[in-house]
């Protein structure tokens, strides 16, 4: 494990994730706003599950951290985190059985946590400005709204307009 929440175990993905990954991947409404198409084959799912596990969590790229409901003991979604110096980028996706329960509230809290810790200054998220749940997280979690690219992303046969946001350590309370 890597982290902790109340609720939640935040640690590295395994070999058992890959179908409740496939699944919640696979999902039209969770994958909507997202740069991959549902469904998720298994044998995607399971060459994605082998190389998060093997990444460096302190790499400056893209690190997928599993979340795991502990109660459960099942995997309910992931929070990314892609580090570039003293800057990072956010990223996270949950199962939608899980979606509306302050679950990736409290993932996204726990990973912001870690990473502020390390000494990053700032970090930035996006997301298609028709994905309110998001902006909403985000926005309850103390990021600023920081702009709109209108029709910036060519995404699944249409242009979508971006939000961008940003956190700087000193504005984090945790």
């Amino acid at each position: 494990m890597i982290v902790s929440s109340p609720r939640l175990d935040i640690r590295r993905f395994r070999p058992s994730d890959v179908a409740a990954f496939a699944a919640y991947r696979s999902d039209p409404s969770v994958a909507r706003y997202q740069s991959w198409t549902a469904p998720v084959p298994l044998d995607e799912a399971r060459q994605l599950v082998e190389s998060f596990a093997a990444a460096a969590e302190d790499a400056p790229d893209w690190f997928q951290y599993a979340v795991e409901l502990r109660a459960e003991r099942v995997l309910i979604g992931d929070v990314a985190i892609c580090r570039q110096g003293t800057v990072a980028e956010l990223g996270f996706t949950l199962a939608p059985a899980y979606q509306g329960q302050g679950y990736a509230a409290e993932a996204v809290r726990a990973v912001l946590t870690r990473v502020f810790a390390t000494g990053v200054h700032k970090v930035a998220a996006e997301c298609d400005a028709r994905n309110e749940a998001s902006a909403r997280l985000l926005d309850r979690l103390g990021f600023t709204r920081e702009g709109l690219r209108r029709e910036h992303t060519w995404l699944k046969d249409e242009w979508t307009d971006d939000l961008l946001f940003g956190l700087l350590s000193r504005d984090w309370s945790g």
